[in-house]
């Protein structure tokens, strides 16, 4: 991806865009995928880096959801076990399986758990990842060491599917603009462009780093912001209903001896009724999440004191190794972009999480809601408006056998394995530049080349791209981030000829930002 070359594409006034995508997360590139699969001409805008929200901070699951299945959502967990089959054929450099553990203290729940179970196999169908089964106490802690074993009866197994979220973000819109698309990262919306008729014709929209402005002309607009939706349904209606309500979910990442072993451990009812996740995750423990409601989205959202303590306490309940305020490396928070509830006190766990598209009188197509392991469905049941809006035959969608860029079947032997086929050019930059294969940090394997490589490759422009979302450091050690963030700066401005005021100003920012992930003992 080349963003000088791609801010030259949308230079041309006179081009008129099949479809313009505003929100460059899973909803936004979903989209973006789905249409280019169709041959439709796209340009896709987001305001920060790809995957900056939401997109970045979930629990890294590709699942079909057992919890919907108790609460009996049966189509959303059709519909999410068939998009995880494809997502690990398309994408197995970056979505793999994943064995869980649920352990079992009560008869009751063998049997409530090893039936649930079994029907989740069944619903898969042949693309079941494995068949659950439970497992004795004996090999139960043979499997989870460090789980609690007072009144334990056994465990069942099951599986599910594990990602790295703001890596696929970045190889779909890779793979996007491969196909032709225009993905563009730090281009904020100002305006919606209207006909005469009322009808949005298009948008306007401005380099957050030039300052310049474009207007880009479009038949189909799409608002895949996430849980910032409400924000464009006012810019095209200033008398606009609020339609999101944001949830916040938190996650604690943890050293992996807290649950050795390479099993996650899936607790399905916690003290309020929610559920919770250790996963083994880039050699860490990510543990979550919660379920609160908040009332206004943050790009930033932070983790409230409650948050944390409820996920500290729960894992403590479980886990023989208990983990302390101390233990936590890094603590993230995500919104996810829910309906707004008719009723006040309903409880975010309770309400769908289907997606929904909506069009606006305008004709300013909205999708909200949905989750990661649905977004290509998502962005296909979005892309299927186009002939409504336009008239215009829409080809058949091919997104579902699209192979997502750097894909690579081959098993990784290294943690350079989520780079897939690009691993490839890392190793060459790693031979051109005996420097660029110095480690960035004493206790990590990730080298400089890779720095390099996000530079020339990857759209990365800001020091935060590089240590949040290509190497995902800030989410597994914020301390290390802030480390490494030096000499992450330095290579940068090299690469992106920055002079010595960008360093200072880009670590000043960073650091800031890196202090929000870590708590105080």
């Amino acid at each position: 991806m080349n963003r000088k070359e791609n801010i030259k594409q949308i230079s041309d006034q006179d081009k008129i865009w099949d479809i313009a995508v505003i929100g460059g997360g899973s909803s936004g590139i979903g989209v973006a995928l789905d249409a280019v699969s169709r041959g439709l001409s796209v340009a896709l805008f987001e305001k920060s880096d790809f995957a900056k929200g939401t997109s970045s901070r979930s629990t890294k699951l590709v699942h079909g959801g057992v919890r919907y299945l108790a609460q009996g959502d049966v189509f959303l967990v059709l519909e999410a076990l068939k998009e995880r089959g494809r997502l690990l054929r398309n994408a197995p450099h970056l979505a793999h399986n994943q064995s869980f553990v649920i352990p079992i203290y009560t008869f009751f729940d063998r049997m409530k758990y090893t039936v649930g179970l079994k029907m989740y196999d069944w619903m898969a169908g042949k693309l079941s990842l494995g068949k659950s089964t439970f497992i004795s106490k004996a090999k139960t802690i043979e499997r989870l060491p460090t789980i609690k074993q007072e009144n334990l009866k056994g465990g069942v197994i099951y599986y599910d599917g594990q990602f790295d979220d703001a890596r696929l973000a970045l190889n779909v819109a890779q793979t996007c603009d491969e196909k032709g698309a225009v993905v563009l990262n730090y281009f904020k919306v100002n305006q919606l462009l209207k006909g005469k008729d009322g009808k949005i014709n298009g948008l306007s929209v401005k380099d957050q780093f030039s300052k310049n402005n474009y207007d880009i002309n479009a038949k189909m607009v799409v608002n895949a912001t996430g849980v910032f939706a409400d924000k464009i349904l006012q810019l095209d209606n200033p008398e606009a209903k609020k339609m999101i309500r944001p949830s916040q979910g938190i996650h604690l990442v943890l050293d992996r001896s807290f649950l050795s072993g390479e099993d996650a451990l899936m607790i399905p009812e916690t003290s309020d009724g929610r559920v919770l996740f250790a996963v083994p995750w880039h050699d860490k423990l990510v543990v979550g999440t919660t379920d609160t409601m908040r009332k206004k989205p943050k790009l930033e959202p932070a983790a409230l004191e409650k948050e944390i303590d409820f996920v500290l306490k729960t894992a403590q309940e479980y886990l023989t190794k208990k983990p302390q305020r101390s233990d936590v490396l890094s603590v993230y928070a995500g919104l996810r972009p829910l309906a707004a509830p008719t009723d006040e006190n309903e409880k975010t766990k309770e309400i769908s999480r289907s997606h929904k598209v909506l069009v606006s009188d305008s004709n300013l197509i909205t999708l909200t809601g949905g989750k990661w392991t649905t977004f290509r469905k998502m962005g296909e049941d979005t892309v299927e408006y186009f002939t409504r809006l336009t008239g215009e035959r829409l080809p058949k969608s091919t997104s579902a056998d699209i192979k997502i860029h750097a894909y690579s079947k081959e098993k990784p032997i290294d943690y350079l394995g989520v780079y897939g086929a690009d691993r490839i050019a890392i190793k060459k930059l790693q031979d051109e530049n005996s420097e660029w294969n110095e480690l960035l940090h004493p206790k990590y394997p990730f080298t400089q080349a890779e720095v390099v490589f996000a530079c020339r490759n990857e759209m990365a422009i800001k020091v935060e791209d590089v240590l949040a979302r290509r190497i995902r450091i800030l989410f597994l050690d914020a301390q290390a981030s802030m480390d490494m963030a030096p000499i992450v700066a330095e290579l940068m401005a090299k690469e992106l000829r920055k002079d010595e005021a960008w360093i200072e100003k880009q670590l000043k920012d960073f650091n800031k930002l890196a202090k929000r992930y870590l708590i105080e003992s």
